[in-house]
């Protein structure tokens, strides 16, 4: 595109592949949830350009993202990485989080016996 040239935010969100449709990224900018430049905005036609920075979250964590180039379309993932400068910095993974199934460490099938202490633990788990 033409140097200088300015994106709506949430179609630029889109382009870049932070959000899965644009109505996603338009209700999160509606939302309130992110920031251009620092500035909290709830437009979604705000403009953007090459050289502002987002803050927004996405999952657990949140983004700072600094624009490079506007695209002109949504591409493929590897032409959506380089509209932008990921800055935020690496999440650590938690130490602490439960493996997927805590009863089962991946020793074959479970037997009867297993599987139904696996269902009592999970049933107390959930009260």
């Amino acid at each position: 595109m033409v140097a200088g040239a300015k994106l709506r935010l949430d179609k630029w969100l889109w382009h870049a592949r932070f959000f899965k449709t644009r109505s996603l990224a338009a209700a999160q900018v509606a939302g309130g949830a992110v920031r251009i430049n620092g500035t909290p905005t709830q437009k979604r036609a705000s403009n953007v350009g090459p050289g502002d920075v987002l803050t927004f979250s996405q999952g657990d964590h949140v983004r700072v993202i600094r624009i490079e180039a506007i695209g002109q379309r949504r591409g493929p993932a590897p032409e959506a990485q380089a509209l932008y400068t990921d800055l935020s910095p690496p999440q650590p993974k938690p130490k602490d989080r439960q493996p997927e199934n805590p009863g089962f460490e991946g020793k074959g099938r479970p037997t009867k016996r297993d599987r139904r202490q696996l269902d009592l633990s999970k049933a107390r788990h959930l009260e």
